[in-house]
Parts: C-alpha cells; structure tokens; sequence
C-alpha cells in the first residue's frame, strides 16, 4: 500500500470516526439535558476533557503513543484558547435565539477562509467557494429559524466565532511547525482547556440556567448518562484533532454541518423530534454541497499531484543533482523524492 493510499484510508477513517462519535455524543448529551434535566453544559465539557487527559495519561502509560514536549507558551496559549472558545459558544447559544446561534455556527467557515487567506495565503478555488456555498444555503434553510438579534449576543456570537477559528486553524498549524500527532497534542494541551472551563464553568452554567451544578440532585440514572457522555468524549475530542490535522479547519467544519444533517435526521427517526419539509430540502442541498466539495477537493488534489510529478521528472531529466535544485527552490524532498511544499504554504483543504 501507498504513502498516498495510507493517507486516504486514514483520512476516511478519521472522519468516519469523527461523525460516529459527535452523533453519538450529542444523542447522549440531549437525552441528559432534555429528559434528566442536566443543564450544565460548559461544566460538562470540563469533564469530558479531565476524562479525554485521565485516559491518555494511561495511554501513555501503557506506551501506546509517544510524549513529545514543545513549546510550552504555545501549548499554553492554545489550551486556554480552545476553552475560552467553548466558553463564548455556550454564552452564545444562551444569549441568542437558537436560530441566530445556527447563524453564528454557518459563519465560522467563510471566517476560516478569509482568516487562511489573509494570514497564510492559501487559495481556495472558485470550485471549492460554490461547493461551500451551496452547504451554508442548505444548512441555513435546515437549521436556522427564528433570528432575533441583541447587542450583548451578538458581541459574544462575534467572538466565539473569531476565537473559534483561531483555535482550530491554531491545531492544524501547531502540529505541522512541531511535528507532533493529534494525540500529542491532545495530551498536552488537554489540562489547560479542562482547567479554564473547570474554573470557569460552574459560573457561566449559573450564568445562563440559573441553577447551581453543585446543588443539582444526581441520580443513578444521570450518572450513568454523565459516564457514557464522558466516555464518548475521549472519541469526540480524539478524532477532532486527528481530522483536523489530516484534512484542514475548513474540512472540519464542512463535517461538522454533516454532524448537524445527522443528528436532525437521528432526532427525528429515534426521538421522534418535529421535521418539516423545510429540513429535508434543506439537508438534500446541503448533502449536494459536501458531495461537490470532496469531488473537487480530490480532482484539485490529484492534479497537483500529477503537476508535482511531472515537475520531479523534468528535475530528474535536467539536473545531475536534483537535491540542489530542489533545495534552492520551495520544497524539501521526502522519503519517495515527491517534492512537498512547506507547511506554511501548502493548501492542506486539498487533501480532504
């Protein structure tokens, strides 16, 4: 099997692992919020993230992957980062209408291309903007409805947003500068994101539900969901950071609106949640958009590829030591002798 082969059967994998578990998760958590009455969400994701570390520190134990230490300030800045993100997302869903917190999710992806754009120069091709164009229409006529607008949600929505796509621009970037794996830096930057929202969680749940978490009557049955939505985290938090690192911030969202397509097509099928022909539009349109989106993120893949072949074979023909001209130009050689941009420059939404 090729490196390219090994690649794509892993990229599959991962983002097959991410929609499972993020459906999963989400079914978990709505029956605890909805039926039980456990409202605290940012709390909640405190634990998942203890839970996430607790079982890396044993899979690192048990030598299953490899600590790799890195600059600390950056692990820091991103742990901190990532949970104020999570923090803001939450006041933002309880400070808006549901239908403009779904405006606020539909936003993170043009933000993510604008910010690629201007601060690391990637191109997106016409192809891929209407491919995306297309998702956001079929997303927006699925999920949003009611839009009600206010000074301080729109402010916190604005933010979320920003921190957001920072942090998971940030987690693709940090694992190509640092040559580390998304369970290094998962591991690693794990304590800081679970301490900010263990800190600041139980005020914000206040904050927003009125009730303390301290004070809420945990009955067997809510722990057990609270275990099983724990447990299911690890995968969730896992397979983010690997899809993300393998694809591109932008593939990531673009599955996470397939995340949403599901869980409203699950919502309906096993809890039997309202559904409207304006959803099933809605989600056919999306479906359209992500098809035209991996269609033309793998035919621009390929033909880099055979452009940088076909490069590779003219160097081979014109130069007794291709290692030279390679190095005076803008890629190292890897292993196979395919020249490979640097990290920086390269257009990572082409290998979704």
């Amino acid at each position: 099997m090729s490196d390219s082969e090994r690649f794509q059967l892993g990229t599959i994998g991962a983002l097959s692992l991410s929609v499972v578990s993020s459906v999963s998760i989400v079914i978990c958590n709505k029956a605890l919020i909805s039926s039980l009455g456990f409202t605290f969400a940012t709390t909640l994701t405190s634990w998942h993230l203890l839970v996430t570390f607790c079982s890396l520190h044993g899979a690192l134990w048990m030598k299953l992957f490899e600590h790799k230490p890195f600059d600390p300030r950056a692990v820091m800045g991103f742990g901190i980062l990532n949970g104020i993100s999570i923090g803001l997302l939450n006041l933002s869903l309880g400070f808006n209408s549901v239908g403009f917190y779904q405006m606020t999710k539909l936003a993170i992806i043009p933000c993510t291309v604008l910010l690629e754009t201007l601060f690391f120069r990637k191109r997106f091709s016409k192809s891929i903007q209407f491919s995306l164009t297309i998702l956001l229409f079929g997303v927006g006529i699925a999920t949003v409805t009611d839009v009600q607008l206010n000074a301080l949600g729109s402010v916190l929505s604005l933010l979320a947003v920003i921190t957001t796509c920072i942090a998971q621009i940030m987690t693709n970037t940090i694992q190509k500068r640092f040559k580390v794996s998304s369970t290094q830096l998962l591991y690693q930057s794990c304590p800081y994101q679970a301490m900010t929202l263990f800190i600041t969680g139980p005020f914000l749940d206040w904050l927003l539900t009125n009730q303390n978490v301290f004070a809420f009557k945990y009955t067997p049955q809510v722990l057990v969901f609270i275990v099983l939505s724990c447990l299911i985290s690890v995968s969730v938090n896992f397979s983010t950071f690997l899809v993300i690192g393998k694809t591109s911030p932008v593939t990531y969202q673009v599955l996470g609106h397939l995340k949403t397509c599901l869980v409203l097509a699950f919502g309906y099928v096993l809890l039997h949640d309202p559904f409207s022909w304006r959803n099933i539009f809605g989600i056919m349109i999306a479906l359209v958009g992500m098809i035209l989106y991996s269609y033309f993120c793998s035919a621009e893949n390929q033909q880099k590829a055979s452009e940088a072949s076909t490069q590779l074979s003219q160097v081979k023909e014109g130069e007794s030591d291709p290692l030279l001209s390679v190095e005076n130009g803008t890629g190292i050689v890897t292993d196979g002798g395919v020249p490979k941009a640097p990290v920086w420059n390269s257009n990572k939404d082409l290998h979704a």
